[in-house]
């Protein structure tokens, strides 16, 4: 397979932002543009969309309530959901 190399322009804070994505996708920035070129090709359009599962405000919210009452030693824990279903009264 010849290779060939591509040169573009873009604004450098895009490029930066998508590097990163690209990164926590386990991805290089070649990589990640062949894939879509590649891709491309096969549908003959732009056929996907690749994005990180960032959770909305609500959600991101009650993630870190869930993570402080984890490691406060405080906070209750059950060992089995019978134990759970008894403190609860159900």
């Amino acid at each position: 397979m010849a290779t060939t190399n591509l040169n573009i322009r873009m604004d450098k804070d895009v490029k930066d932002q998508a590097e990163e994505i690209f990164n926590e996708l386990g991805l290089s920035m070649t990589t990640a543009i062949n894939l879509f070129l590649r891709t491309t090709i096969r549908e003959q359009g732009i056929p996907f969309m690749l994005k990180l599962d960032v959770p909305n405000e609500v959600t991101a919210a009650a993630i870190e309530e869930g993570r402080q009452i984890a490691f406060d030693n405080s906070v209750k824990g059950y060992s089995s959901m019978e134990d759970l279903r008894a403190a609860l009264e159900v």
